[in-house]
């Protein structure tokens, strides 16, 4: 496990899901909330380079993860994996009567743009969700922020997640869709 404060660049970060659970000792984890909705459970992690979601339903999981291209992943279980870069969608039917699909979009911003973005998601993670506010390499620079929401009922989760990364103005926005069938 790394103990660096700085995230990744952008262009060395993966998208991937898995029909299973992964160990949070493979991840910096910097802050972890649990939600329950009816009998469903997750497992909110902000790490280093993005975020680790466990889904658990029963006897069936799912693990969605934004990681370092460096971080030593296992393959088995294995559903998706993308680079994070540009738009992509993606829809799995994960186990039987449980299909999940995805979204994510990676953005650079003009400064003042993006400034704009970084204030409002502190602001909307003042009111809602689950916002970790990493620490500044140094005194004057801007924090990076990792912000979670998830909402639903008992046949439908929607997650959204927004990553800052104040180095490269870029934001890595992503929504996920878990419906029982």
């Amino acid at each position: 496990m790394r103990l660096q404060s700085a995230r990744p660049r952008v262009s060395d970060l993966v998208f991937q899901l898995y029909s299973r659970p992964l160990h949070p000792e493979l991840f910096d984890v910097l802050a972890e909330r649990r939600v329950e909705r009816d009998d469903q459970h997750l497992h909110l992690r902000i790490t280093r380079a993005g975020h680790v979601i466990t889904w658990e339903h029963g006897d069936r999981w799912l693990s969605e993860v934004a990681a370092a291209t460096d971080d030593l992943l296992p393959s088995d279980g294995q559903l998706l994996r993308y680079r994070l870069r540009g738009e992509h969608l993606a829809c799995v039917e994960a186990h039987p009567g449980v299909r999940y699909q995805m979204s994510f979009q990676v953005e650079t911003l003009p400064l003042e743009v993006f400034l704009h973005v970084h204030d409002e998601i502190i602001a909307d993670g003042a009111k809602r969700g689950f916002l970790h506010n990493f620490q500044p390499d140094h005194r004057l620079a801007l924090a990076p922020l990792g912000f979670i929401t998830v909402e639903g009922n008992a046949r439908c989760l929607v997650i959204h997640a927004f990553h800052t990364f104040p180095d490269e103005h870029a934001i890595v926005k992503s929504q996920s869709l878990i419906e029982l069938l």
